[in-house]
């Protein structure tokens, strides 16, 4: 993972000359969590340094912006505010018309949508900004808006990663389980009864991992949802688990199987690769990495079943 300075110099612009005052600004903006105003860095920056002037801080969050260290936005204030980017993947806001408090999400089902929109309108987008105004749950009660631990946005962003490969795990472990009752091929039954006992290590592992981050924090579970991923929720191998109650064909079997493995290996990869480095990136991606194996092994033995079942069939293997 790059340190901080190291991430900076990484996005440095080509040609861009290194600034005491302004490393000391960005240094400082990169501490910070949520929301901050180009005053509000002010305010921050004279107790840090009397001499670093609001002009510097001015031009210092321009050059983050352009270096997308940082990144602006609108809250319907009269004013930008600024949110940073290291360890910090790009999301939506909820914000409050009443109270003026804000709350993040990341959601793959809007990300979709917006992406079929602009496909089918031949628009090449390069980024996209959802913000929903509206009123939270406290103003909508009359109750007095009450400070809401915001949390360290990579234990957040950790904690809700590790909530998705829970339910995946969890969903993988019926199937598997599910699947070695039923298949009647020998090979296939071993296959099955093997990924089962990898589902359910895994599974103590990620558990372990996520006690661990509770065990840190003690306001771990308070912290808001960033990631909804609706077809994850409940296990990317849930539907998968309950189609295995009407197969009786164990090539049908290793088939849903496959499928299972290939959308979770895809969901896992592509979200992975798109967050900034942090602990959630991490298990996104070492999941990613698992899936492709228990693809490979699930195709190998897909095929070595109908190559058993070709000369009585004489049909060939869908599986590319």
């Amino acid at each position: 993972m790059d340190s901080q300075a190291e991430y900076i110099e990484r996005l440095r612009p080509a040609g861009g000359k290194r600034s005491g005052k302004r490393d000391l600004v960005v240094s400082v903006f990169l501490r910070q969590e949520g929301h901050l105003s180009a005053d509000d860095l002010v305010d921050l920056m004279r107790k840090e340094d009397k001499r670093i002037s609001r002009a510097t801080v001015y031009r210092t969050l321009q050059w983050m912006v352009d270096a997308g260290i940082a990144r602006k936005v609108d809250f319907g204030e009269g004013r930008f505010r600024f949110e940073h980017s290291y360890r910090h993947p790009r999301h939506f806001h909820l914000i409050c018309k009443s109270c003026n408090r804000s709350s993040e999400f990341l959601s793959s089902d809007v990300e979709v949508l917006l992406a079929e929109i602009a496909e089918a309108r031949g628009f090449s987008a390069r980024r996209s900004v959802v913000q929903i105004y509206g009123t939270c749950d406290e103003c909508q009660r009359g109750e007095r808006a009450s400070p809401r631990p915001a949390g360290a946005t990579e234990t957040v962003f950790a904690r809700d990663a590790l909530r998705i490969a829970i339910a995946t795990e969890r969903s993988g472990l019926e199937f598997y389980s599910r699947g070695a009752g039923l298949v009647r091929n020998a090979r296939a039954r071993k296959v099955f009864e093997s990924l089962a006992a990898e589902e359910k290590e895994h599974l103590s592992t990620l558990e372990t991992r996520y006690e661990q981050l509770r065990a840190d924090d003690p306001d771990f579970e308070a912290y808001p949802t960033f990631l909804y991923f609706k077809g994850a929720s409940d296990g990317l191998f849930a539907e998968g688990a309950e189609r295995l109650r009407q197969v009786v064909d164990d090539r049908e079997a290793l088939m849903i199987g496959i499928r299972c493995e290939r959308a979770s290996h895809r969901f896992f990869k592509r979200y992975g690769e798109r967050f900034e480095d942090s602990e959630g990136k991490r298990i996104f991606l070492e999941f990613a990495d698992e899936e492709r194996e228990h693809l490979q092994l699930l195709i190998r033995e897909y095929r070595a079943l109908v190559g058993q079942d070709r000369p009585r069939r004489g049909r060939a293997s869908p599986v590319g």
